[in-house]
């Protein structure tokens, strides 16, 4: 049974304490992210999303992700999607330009393309290779939660799983949905 860590570090904490990476794999169809519904269901009526990355919704964030990346920081995201793709990873595509534009790397890889990658039951970020928080999701895709674990064997899988996705997934501005 891995180790959890006990702490209770907000994200922001974790990753203004990263050094070197901060990696992310998203595995899921549909993410029911209550701060973001109202802009889900506006781009859903209209196609339109903001792409402000001052904006009130984005500016939390994007700050974030630009003091990491100054600080020498390597920020990388893959997600995992199944195709055709859902409505909400239409959504979230047309919102990456903004996590790009301020210093995230995105690749996508189709699901059938994973069938032979050792991956973790749920998605996580992983901190300079030394702690994985992993974030717990309802069916309906509501946060249930964080568990943060150091065990190296945990750490390794969640690395060679992320290495793996990151290698064979497409970059987004490649990437068609």
């Amino acid at each position: 049974m891995p180790q959890k860590k006990q702490q209770r570090a907000s994200f922001d904490e974790l990753l203004n304490s990263a050094t070197h990476s901060a990696v992310h794999l998203e595995m899921r169809d549909i993410y029911g992210v209550a701060g973001e519904a109202e802009e889900f269901e506006q781009w859903k009526r209209t196609g339109e999303v903001d792409l402000d990355p001052e904006s009130e919704g984005w500016s939390r964030w994007t700050a974030l992700v630009r003091q990491a990346v100054a600080r020498g920081v390597v920020m990388r995201r893959a997600r995992i999607v199944s195709e055709p793709v859902s409505q909400y990873i239409k959504y979230e595509h047309a919102t990456t330009a903004v996590n790009v534009t301020v210093g995230e790397q995105v690749r996508w890889l189709p699901r059938r393309r994973t069938s032979d990658i050792a991956l973790p039951g749920n998605d996580f970020w992983l901190f300079d290779d030394r702690l994985v928080r992993f974030n717990h999701f309802t069916g309906d895709g509501d946060g249930a939660g964080f568990e943060y674990v150091e065990d190296k064997a945990v750490i390794k899988l969640c690395a060679d799983a992320f290495a793996a996705v990151w290698e064979r997934g497409v970059p987004h501005e490649e990437f068609k949905v």
